[in-house]
C-alpha cells in the first residue's frame, strides 16, 4: 500500500459506510469543507442569505443522494471533485428552478448561469478564484491545527502561541526582540523557534495535502495551487 492510499479520500470512502465511524466522516466533510463552497456560492448568489441555504442544500445533496459514493481516488484530486459536484449542483438547481417557474412552485432565481468547471481548464472566474483561495484558507487552519496539537503533546503550547503570529507574516523590526525581553530569552531563540515551527507548518500543509490527492504528482500540483491561492511560497 502507497503512501496515497490513507488519504482524505478515504474519509469519503469511510462516509460510505454506517455507523458513528460514517457519521464523523460526514460531518468532517461539512465542516472541512463547507468555507470554499459558501465562499463560491455567495460570488455565483446575488442573495448572501441565499448563498447560506444553498450551501446547506448543497451538503444535503451530498449527504442524501450519496455523493461520496461517485467519489474516484483514482481521478486524482479532491478539491476538483467537490468544485465539480457544486458547479453540477447549481446547473440542477437552475435546471429546477426553470421547471418551477412554468408553474406555481417558488424558486431561486439569483442563481447566475456560468460555463462547467471543467479539470485542466483555466478558469479565472471570480467564483472559483474565491473557492480555491477559502480551500487554501482552510486547509492552511487545519495544517496550523495540527502544529498548535504538535506542540501542546511537546508540552510547549503557550510557546507557539507566543510565536504564532510571526509563522505566516514576517516580523516587524523589533518584533523578536520585544518578544525575547517579554519571554526572557534571547532574540535569536525567538528567531529559531519561529523557523522550526514555520518548518513543521510546511510539512503540515504537505500532510494535508497529502490526504486529498491519489499521486505525488497530484500532490506537486496541488502544492502549486496552494501558492497561488494565497500568494505565497507555503510548503515550499
Amino acid at each position: 500500500m502507497s503512501g496515497f492510499d490513507t488519504t482524505r479520500w478515504s474519509v469519503i470512502l469511510r462516509a460510505g459506510g454506517s455507523g458513528n465511524d460514517a457519521r464523523d466522516a460526514l460531518g468532517v466533510l461539512c465542516r472541512r469543507y463547507r468555507p470554499p463552497v459558501l465562499a463560491y456560492l455567495k460570488r455565483r448568489i446575488r442573495s448572501e442569505a441565499e448563498a447560506e441555504d444553498l450551501a446547506q442544500a448543497f451538503f444535503e445533496r451530498v449527504l442524501e443522494h450519496r455523493l461520496y459514493d461517485r467519489a474516484d481516488p483514482g481521478r486524482g484530486r479532491f478539491r476538483t471533485f467537490l468544485l465539480t459536484a457544486l458547479v453540477n449542483f447549481l446547473h440542477d438547481e437552475h435546471d429546477r428552478n426553470t421547471s418551477l417557474k412554468r408553474g406555481d412552485g417558488a424558486a431561486h432565481d439569483s442563481i447566475e448561469q456560468d460555463e462547467p468547471f471543467r479539470e485542466g481548464v483555466a478558469d479565472t472566474a471570480g467564483p472559483v478564484r474565491e473557492f480555491e483561495r477559502n480551500w487554501a484558507l482552510a486547509l492552511l487552519d487545519a495544517a496550523l491545527e495540527r502544529l498548535r496539537e504538535e506542540s501542546e503533546r511537546a508540552g510547549k503550547r503557550a510557546l507557539f502561541e507566543s510565536l504564532q503570529p510571526y509563522v505566516l507574516e514576517p516580523a516587524e523590526h523589533d518584533d523578536y526582540q520585544v518578544l525575547a525581553a517579554r519571554l526572557g530569552v534571547k532574540a535569536n531563540t525567538v528567531a529559531v523557534g519561529v523557523y522550526r515551527l514555520r518548518q513543521r507548518l510546511r510539512y503540515h500543509v504537505r500532510e494535508e495535502l497529502r490526504e486529498t490527492v491519489q499521486s505525488g504528482a497530484d500532490l506537486d500540483l496541488e502544492l502549486s495551487a496552494l501558492r497561488e491561492a494565497l500568494g505565497a511560497a507555503v510548503g515550499d
